[in-house]
């Protein structure tokens, strides 16, 4: 099996801020990287839009101290509507307060597939890494089915909301998303969506990570520039 440490150092992800966007798993993500960003260094969960809390670290309204190595807690301001929203503290503090900070950077409610509007994705411009996620059940589904704005994910690729997604016509969104620097594929649960996101990578210029994140994270292969180098 494929060690989280190495996706970590092969899409890269760095100290500081890495965003995660997309649809099909950020926030199983942002636990499965926090849970081993620990093991170098201290990790803070949060978003620049809203989500609900993490479950099963500590959570604080603002952060007045060092986190200490090894720990991993969430930062972030509770709404009304029982989710987290974006911290008080800019990022450019809380990087001097942790190694690493993890930000959910749009919302898909839900749904595999995602289209940004014009506000859309909110990634701080401290981030080093920008990590896009996909659900490969979006793929094989109908845009206006599979995926959040799906008016806009149908203009933007110059189809209508009853086009089946194929792996080239979500390769060509992954691609239109800004500032990615690696691509996570989730979902990879049976042989075929596994093929489906094999052919999704082989599309796509820069590094891919093909996954299952639930129940237990696991890291089937790593992609890089259209090929798979780690399986």
């Amino acid at each position: 099996m494929i060690a989280f440490e190495q996706m970590i150092e092969q899409v890269p992800i760095r100290r500081g801020v890495t965003a995660l966007i997309g649809g099909g798993g950020k926030t199983s993500l942002l636990l499965a990287l926090g849970a081993n960003l620990q093991k170098s260094g201290s990790v803070l969960l949060c978003t620049s839009t809203h989500i609900y809390p993490p479950k099963g670290v500590p959570l604080f309204d603002t952060l007045d101290r060092p986190l200490p190595f090894g720990e991993c807690a969430a930062v972030g301001t509770m709404g009304e509507s029982g989710k987290l929203t974006a911290p008080r503290q800019p990022f450019s503090e809380l990087i001097g307060l942790c190694d690493y900070v993890l930000c959910e950077a749009d919302g898909s409610r839900g749904l595999p597939l995602k289209a940004h509007a014009a506000h859309e994705p909110v990634i701080p411009p401290e981030s080093t890494a920008v990590l896009a996620v996909l659900g490969l059940d979006g793929i094989g589904q109908p845009i206006k089915k599979a995926a959040h704005r799906p008016a806009l994910y149908a203009e933007r690729l110059g189809v209508s909301e009853d086009t089946v997604v194929k792996p080239a016509l979500a390769a060509q969104m992954l691609n239109r998303y800004p500032g990615v620097t690696g691509v996570v594929l989730n979902k990879a649960d049976t042989d075929a969506r596994l093929r489906l996101a094999r052919e999704t990578a082989a599309l796509l210029p820069m590094p891919a990570v093909i996954t299952v994140l639930q129940p237990e994270p696991k890291i089937i292969e790593l992609w890089r520039n259209g090929t798979c180098w780690l399986s």
